[in-house]
């Protein structure tokens, strides 16, 4: 922790690359608003940070960069950054292989600690920066991520309104007003590139959770962003949670359209679903992108592509994401089910959709 605040104070005009959901985004929030300076980018590339984003390292003149919550990064990246000897610190909590990680990049992840822990990156930087001001962002960020911080407690008695009574943090995601605001990031940062830019400003100032949930002047795109998305969710999910009273363990569901968001769904049929495995893929152009949710995710996805040109993924033990080509889809669908076996019907839980 110390030596990650070592490099934020002697970085001068910092790029923070953070992975595109609610932990890279509130974990880059933290860390520019101890700051005060820095500018952020969302990582959109699925499921690595791609060569291409570095333009923006030269396009900002930034003197460092940070990457947060991406389970991986290209070579090709790191590459570009060595050639220009700019420092790179990578703050992550994900399951990777350390040795193919360059030896020039500063890479914290407490699963590598003498006693492992894979909280979100969001905690991690907010146990760095500690202003108590941003504990909310805090939360939000960590609830997103599934994981219920030992600071909640005293979130819920500051804005009890927003929350549940529960420890179970999908309970608190699905079935409170905490939950409604991490889906109105999440389906913000699913926004044109100007407004996403936009949002980062009118949060980077925000001094609380009511901000986001008052509907005004300053952050009224997002509102109207998390109308739109959310009928197209609702609509997905209807038929999702169809497949999913089926009996088969595998709820495999595919989807296209110009919207991805196969994370949000694979996490709530996950906490609908929980003795299913969960693959939500979306489809576009020639690659599919996959979410997977479930008992053991990890290795079944990285199991299920081996052998398949170009395939990719990466993340928790229960959630991953990965990537295969189009003509290889049915074959890694058939790699999974011969891994699982059928399980008797599961009622779904039943949650707030009105959130």
């Amino acid at each position: 922790m110390e030596e990650i605040k070592e490099h934020l104070e002697k970085a001068q005009n910092p790029i923070f690359f953070f992975d595109n959901d609610q932990d890279g985004l509130c974990s880059f929030l933290l860390l520019q608003r101890f700051l005060q300076r820095g500018k952020g980018v969302a990582a959109k590339s699925f499921p690595d940070l791609i060569p291409e984003y570095f333009r923006k390292v030269k396009e900002l003149g930034a003197d460092y960069i940070f990457i947060l919550d991406k389970p991986l990064v290209s070579p090709a990246f790191f590459e570009e950054v060595h050639k220009e000897n700019i420092p790179v610190v990578w703050i992550d909590h994900h399951k990777i292989n350390r040795d193919a990680i360059p030896d020039y990049v500063n890479y914290y992840n407490p699963i590598f600690n003498k006693n492992p822990t894979s909280e979100p990156v969001t905690a991690l930087c907010y146990e760095i920066t500690k202003n108590k001001d941003d504990s909310w962002i805090a939360t939000i960020g960590c609830i997103s991520d599934g994981f219920v911080p030992d600071f909640y407690d005293e979130f819920e008695k500051k804005y009890p309104d927003l929350c549940v009574k529960s420890k179970n943090a999908f309970d608190i995601l699905y079935k409170s007003q905490t939950g409604k605001i991490s889906r109105m990031l999440s389906f913000g940062l699913k926004d044109r590139t100007t407004n996403v830019i936009n949002m980062l400003r009118f949060l980077m100032k925000a001094k609380n959770p009511y901000e986001i949930l008052e509907d005004n002047q300053k952050n009224h795109t997002l509102h109207v962003r998390f109308n739109q998305i959310l009928s197209k969710y609702q609509l997905l999910l209807k038929k999702a949670v169809y497949l999913g009273k089926k009996p088969e363990k595998l709820l495999f569901f595919q989807y296209g359209g110009d919207l991805s968001i196969s994370s949000d769904i694979s996490n709530e049929l996950a906490y609908m679903f929980p003795q299913k495995l969960v693959a939500v893929v979306y489809v576009k152009g020639a690659k599919a992108n996959i979410s997977m949710r479930g008992k053991g995710a990890r290795d079944v996805i990285l199991k299920a592509i081996e052998g398949l040109e170009n395939a990719s993924a990466g993340g928790h033990e229960v959630a991953v994401g990965g990537q295969v080509k189009i003509d290889d889809l049915e074959r890694f669908r058939e790699n999974i089910e011969k891994m699982i076996s059928p399980i008797s019907p599961v009622k779904p839980i039943a949650t707030n959709r009105n959130l």
